[in-house]
């Protein structure tokens, strides 16, 4: 019998240095993986009301410049930070949820865009 230890959890922040931080969970959760979870459900609902304030923004032709680029600052953090969330929660897949999720056909993940040719 071989033990095969879970893969580290990608955690949805940076240390102070502004590297990767990884936890290795255990099969019960621990403290560090609920701080985690609760981290990213945030990041999400902050991204979605960004999202909906960006809208708006970019609705009215007469906003001023700088609004417009304060929104695009802050879509671009929620941006990376919902990709973060993917990221991490794509490693911790099992290798049967990965083959349910991609077309053979294809040979990415569905539901993804094509990519642009040359």
């Amino acid at each position: 019998m071989t033990y095969q230890a879970a893969p580290l959890r990608l955690l949805p922040w940076l240390s102070p240095e502004g590297k990767p931080c990884y936890l290795a969970p255990d099969s019960n959760g621990g403290v560090i993986s609920r701080l985690a979870d609760k981290t990213e459900a945030r990041q999400l609902a902050e991204g979605l009301d960004v999202c909906r304030s960006a809208r708006r923004v970019l609705d009215d032709p007469l906003t001023p410049n700088a609004e417009v680029r304060y929104t695009a600052i802050r879509l671009t953090e929620c941006l990376a930070d919902a990709l973060r969330v993917a990221e991490s929660r794509g490693r911790r897949l099992s290798p049967a949820d990965e083959e349910s999720d991609s077309d053979p056909r294809e040979g990415r993940a569905t539901g993804l865009a094509p990519e642009a040719g040359p």
